[in-house]
C-alpha cells in the first residue's frame, strides 16, 4: 500500500502551524521553533491526538536528521535500540543544518524496563549532538530517570478547548473531502467528529473507510445506542459466560471503542459506587489495547469476563431498562 494512499499520513501536518492543539501547546513547540532547538522532550497523552506529528513537525521545521523507532516494536529490543541509537547519534549528518539530530521514541510507554535504562543512559551519553523525544499514551510506564531528564508536554485536551479544536478539525475534514472529490453531509461529518473525538488519527481512518463509496452521507452511521445492552448486563451479574460471549459475537459489527463507551456508561447505573474505580480500570485498559491486538472479539470477551470474575458489586434494586 502506498504511503499516500491513507490520508492520515497525505494530509499529515508538516508546520506546528498547521497542527490541531490548543493554542497554549502551540506557542509552547513555536518557542522552541525560535530559539532554533529543542530539550528532550516527553509528549503524553490519548491515541491519536497528534504526539508523533508534532515530534515530526518540530524535527523538519527545524531542519534536524531524525531516526524513528516505535517502542511497540522494535523499541522493544536491547540490542537494536543500542545499535540504531548509538549508530545514528555518533554519525555526522551532511545534510542537517540543525543543532542537533533527534532521536524519536513513539509509543515508548511500551518499552521494556532495560530499554528504558539503556535509553536513560543514551540520553546522558549524546547530549552534546543529539535530542530525545518520547511519544507515550501512560507516562507512568516511563520509569523517573528519563521523566526526569525531559519537558513534559501533556497533550490532555481540556474541556474548555472542546469546542474551538472540533470546529478546526470540521473544516479540516471538509478540505480533505472536498480534495478527494468525495461528496458529504456537514451534519454527518459533525457527527463523526463527535463520535471519535478527540482521537484525530481514527477519526481520519475512519472517514476515508466510509468515503470509499464516494459520499458520506446519513447511511454510514450505526448508532450505538442501538446496541441491547440490557441482555449483557443481566448475563454479567448472573455469570453466565456463555451468553456474554454471545452477545460479544453478535455485536462485533459495531465500532469496539464505542461499545466499550457505552459499557462503561451503562456501568455507571448497574455497579456498586465502590465498584465503579475498578470497573473503570478495566475497561480503559482494554479500550487502549483496541489499537493494536489482533482479535477484536477475544479484547471485548476479556474485558468483560474480568469485570465479572474481579470482584464488580452489582447494586440489586438498578433495572436494566
Amino acid at each position: 500500500m502506498k504511503r499516500d494512499f491513507l490520508w492520515v499520513e497525505k494530509y499529515r501536518p508538516t508546520k506546528i502551524d498547521e497542527c490541531i492543539l490548543p493554542e497554549g501547546s502551540k506557542k509552547s513547540f513555536q518557542g522552541f521553533l525560535d530559539q532554533g532547538e529543542i530539550p528532550n522532550l516527553l509528549l503524553s497523552g490519548p491515541a491519536g491526538v497528534g504526539k508523533t506529528t508534532v515530534a515530526r513537525a518540530l524535527c523538519d521545521q527545524l531542519g534536524a536528521s531524525y531516526l524513528l523507532i516505535n517502542g511497540s516494536d522494535e523499541g522493544r529490543s536491547i540490542d537494536t535500540i543500542r545499535n540504531k541509537v548509538k549508530q545514528f547519534a555518533t554519525s555526522i549528518s551532511l545534510t542537517s543544518g540543525a543543532a542537533h539530530k533527534v532521536v524519536i521514541l513513539d509509543e515508548a510507554d511500551n518499552m521494556t524496563y532495560d530499554v528504558q535504562m539503556i535509553l536513560r543512559a543514551s540520553i546522558e551519553e549524546y547530549h552534546s549532538n543529539c535530542r530525545f523525544i518520547f511519544t507515550c499514551n501512560f507516562i507512568n510506564k516511563l520509569i523517573d530517570p528519563i521523566k526526569s531528564r525531559c519537558t513534559v508536554v501533556d497533550f490532555t485536551i481540556k474541556p474548555s478547548h472542546k469546542e474551538k479544536l472540533q470546529e478546526q478539525f470540521f473544516y479540516r475534514i471538509r478540505d480533505i473531502l472536498t480534495k478527494e472529490e468525495i461528496k458529504y453531509e456537514d451534519k454527518i461529518i459533525a457527527k463523526l467528529i463527535r463520535r471519535y473525538y478527540p482521537d484525530w488519527r481514527r477519526l481520519l481512518n475512519e472517514a476515508q473507510r466510509f468515503a470509499s463509496s464516494g459520499e458520506i452521507d446519513a447511511g454510514i452511521l450505526v448508532d450505538i445506542a442501538d446496541i441491547n445492552i440490557d441482555d449483557l448486563i443481566r448475563a454479567m451479574k448472573d455469570r453466565n459466560y456463555s451468553t456474554v460471549k454471545n452477545w460479544v459475537t453478535q455485536n462485533m459489527d459495531h465500532d469496539p471503542y464505542m461499545v466499550m463507551r457505552k459499557i462503561y456508561d451503562v456501568l455507571y447505573k448497574h455497579a456498586s459506587n465502590a465498584s465503579i474505580p475498578n470497573c473503570v480500570l478495566i475497561i480503559a485498559k482494554y479500550q487502549y489495547q483496541i489499537q493494536f491486538v489482533a482479535d477484536q472479539e477475544i479484547n471485548t470477551l476479556a474485558c468483560l469476563t474480568e469485570i465479572m470474575l474481579d470482584g464488580v458489586e452489582w447494586k440489586s434494586n438498578a433495572s436494566t431498562k
